[in-house]
């Protein structure tokens, strides 16, 4: 799945677990009961000169104004000089549109490149003794974030993140560990098209290592037999990798040699209910298609 798609979806679907995990001041004052995502704006963008759409709008009640608010994420994921200036004018083009329903504008930056680096978030104007205009908004520096921190939640973002928080080379295959020992206890709680999406978040941010990978799966397997299974085929890097035959040349020595006809026919229901339920969490057929490695038509054949 392309990354802006991805993470957008991601924003959307645990919107709550997103402002709980980097906000908790503000998640603590949301009423989430009434929250609904608007349409994308088409704002007109002085500094490019060009139209841009917002990325994230939503609409949900502020406890402490007793009335409704408006909050705009904005992912960004290259160095922009203009930024800062980008936000306040879709901020103050918002403001002119909604300020006599909505109490509030909380602009949120999320930045998701792979450089750490402080990100100015204000934009001041002034002349001596006087400040005109001090703006600014909230951001989250995802590589200025020690992964270590988040590896005992059970927030899905967390999960989906980790690999896009700060950490050494050395400590690579322990940040992956950690994700999938993190899916695992998701996995109680979430349905198979909420997973689908963590894990394919997470694959945009992962190395593909196959040895590495093998290994960890044969650990996890150890540990969760049950789960590693599940794992592996809701991982989309691994079915390109080609886990499945190496499964059935030995990945589990002893068990290969005894796959039922029965099984593979339930893998196949397992893998058209997992596609159904893709398709009723709002991602296209298309995207689908290419996350599964199925033929279009097949997919559309579930729909």
């Amino acid at each position: 799945m392309p990354h802006d798609e991805a993470f957008k979806k991601l924003l959307e679907t645990f919107f709550e677990e997103f402002i709980e995990l980097f906000f908790p001041e503000l998640h603590a004052m949301l009423d989430y009961s009434e929250t609904r995502f608007l349409m994308q704006e088409l704002l007109v963008d002085i500094v490019g000169e060009e139209a841009r759409e917002l990325d994230l709008l939503l609409e949900t009640r502020y406890k402490g104004l007793d009335g409704y608010i408006l909050i705009h994420l904005e992912p960004q994921s290259y160095r922009d000089t203009a930024f800062r200036e980008r936000m306040f004018i879709y901020f103050s083009r918002l403001f002119e549109r909604y300020r006599k329903d909505h109490k509030l504008i909380i602009p949120i930056a999320i930045f998701t490149s792979d450089e750490v680096r402080e990100e100015p978030d204000t934009l001041e104007m002034s002349i001596p003794e006087h400040s005109i205009l001090r703006f600014q908004f909230l951001k989250v520096e995802l590589r200025k974030q020690s992964w270590r921190r988040f590896i005992d939640s059970d927030n899905a973002v967390a999960a989906a993140l980790l690999a896009k928080m700060g950490y050494t080379t050395r400590e690579a295959r322990e940040v992956r560990r950690e994700f999938l020992r993190m899916f695992i206890k998701l996995r109680t709680r979430l349905d198979q098209g909420r997973l689908a999406l963590i894990m394919s978040v997470a694959d945009l941010y992962f190395k593909p290592d196959r040895i590495q990978d093998e290994e960890i799966l044969r650990e996890l397997i150890d540990h969760y037999p049950e789960e590693g299974e599940v794992i592996m085929e809701l991982m989309p890097a691994w079915k390109r990798w080609g886990y499945e035959e190496g499964k059935a040349e030995g990945i589990e020595e002893g068990k290969a040699e005894g796959i039922e006809e029965g099984k593979a026919e339930g893998k196949e229901e397992g893998q058209a209910e997992l596609i159904r339920k893709l398709l009723l969490n709002g991602f296209s057929p298309e995207v689908v298609s290419k996350a599964v490695e199925l033929p279009l038509d097949t997919i559309k054949k579930l729909m």
